[in-house]
């Protein structure tokens, strides 16, 4: 089963960048979409903000 929400250590991987990086971009994409705090952001959401499509990090995910 794939999962659906993606976490800093996951963006960290994708984007090559820190897992603090990781942490600000998950709390800037939850404040755009008017998500609390401990809300969950999927990949979907993740690739929609930062303009990535899925198919290029689905493989990540397998």
């Amino acid at each position: 089963m794939k999962r659906i929400c993606i976490y800093p250590a996951d963006i960290s991987l994708i984007t090559g960048r820190s897992e603090t990086y990781s942490r600000r971009l998950l709390r800037k994409i939850r404040g755009d979409l008017n998500k609390k705090p401990r809300q969950l952001v999927s990949l979907q959401e993740f690739c929609e903000h930062t303009g990535l499509s899925i198919s290029e990090v689905d493989h990540l995910f397998k």
